[in-house]
This record gives structure tokens, C-alpha cells and sequence, in this order.
């Protein structure tokens, strides 16, 4: 290949390069979550309400709007799922001793064990499919998680300095 085209090739594919990233991370999060939908005999709960409860369990007794700015969600999106879930038997929402204004959310028994369900059939799901790709490929994903935590940081960071 003449210098010039091989040049004029790797332009191309580092400006394609993020957006087939961004594409492929979108996919697969989306077959995730539809596979994990498939069979469910309680109501399906949504994406958001899955991000509040998986921040409650890494930080019980955290408050609405120290909730809403690690999800980046407005206040009253995040009051919106509070209510919801209380509602639904996954939160418990109690007064902050320091505080009697402000609201500390715990996990329900139910919470707890949904979230534990839901983060085995991942794990299963995923390890199935993993398990089906050549050892070549499964040693590029492994190789490829610190880039993707230190990339999702990244944007976590830039998110927070918005």
C-alpha cells in the first residue's frame, strides 16, 4: 500500500474507531438487559431503578440528592424512583438523624435479593457467551478492562466537572 493511502486509511479508522466503540458497548448492554428481562416473574424494573439500587447497596444511607448527583439526574427524577421503589417494596426511606429534613435510603430484604439474582444471571449470561469465544478473544477482553474502567472514570470525571 502507497504511503500516502495507508496514512490516509489510519485517519479514517481513528475517527471511525470511537464511534464502533461506543456502538458495540451500546449493543451489548442492550441484548444484556433484554436477555435479562426473559422470564421474569416479577414486574421488569428499569434501567434507572436498577442504577439507584445498585448505588444504595454501594452506599446505604445515602441521601436523594447525593443519589441524583451520582447518577446525574436531576433531584425530582431521583424522588420520582425513590417513590416508585418504596412503593414497590426495594427502598426504605429513612429520616436522617442529623437532619429530620433530609432522607436516607436503605435496601429492602426483597431489594437485596432481586439485586443478587439479577447480578448472578448477568454473571451467567455473560460467562456463557464469553466461555464460547477462542482463547484468543477472551485474553483481548480481559486485556481490554483497565482501558475501559480507566474510560469509563473518564467520563465519570468529566460528568462530575459538568
Amino acid at each position: 500500500m502507497e504511503p500516502d493511502r495507508a496514512a490516509q486509511r489510519a485517519a479514517t479508522e481513528s475517527e471511525t474507531f470511537p464511534q464502533e466503540l461506543a456502538d458495540a458497548l451500546v449493543r451489548i448492554q442492550r441484548l444484556i438487559r433484554r436477555r435479562l428481562r426473559g422470564g421474569l416473574s416479577v414486574p421488569r424494573l428499569r434501567g434507572a431503578e436498577v442504577e439507584l439500587l445498585r448505588l444504595v447497596e454501594s452506599r446505604p444511607g445515602i441521601g436523594v440528592s447525593d443519589a441524583a448527583k451520582a447518577l446525574h439526574l436531576a433531584g425530582n427524577s431521583v424522588s420520582t424512583l425513590v417513590n416508585q421503589l418504596v412503593r414497590g417494596g426495594y427502598l426504605l426511606r429513612e429520616t436522617d438523624p442529623a437532619d429530620r429534613r433530609a432522607a436516607r435510603l436503605q435496601l429492602t430484604a426483597a431489594a437485596e435479593k432481586r439485586l443478587g439474582d439479577w447480578k448472578r444471571r448477568r454473571a451467567e449470561l455473560v460467562g456463557r457467551h464469553v466461555s464460547r469465544l477462542d482463547d484468543t478473544d477472551r485474553e483481548a477482553l480481559r486485556a481490554a478492562l483497565p482501558a475501559l474502567r480507566k474510560l469509563a472514570a473518564g467520563l465519570h470525571e468529566e460528568a462530575e466537572e459538568a
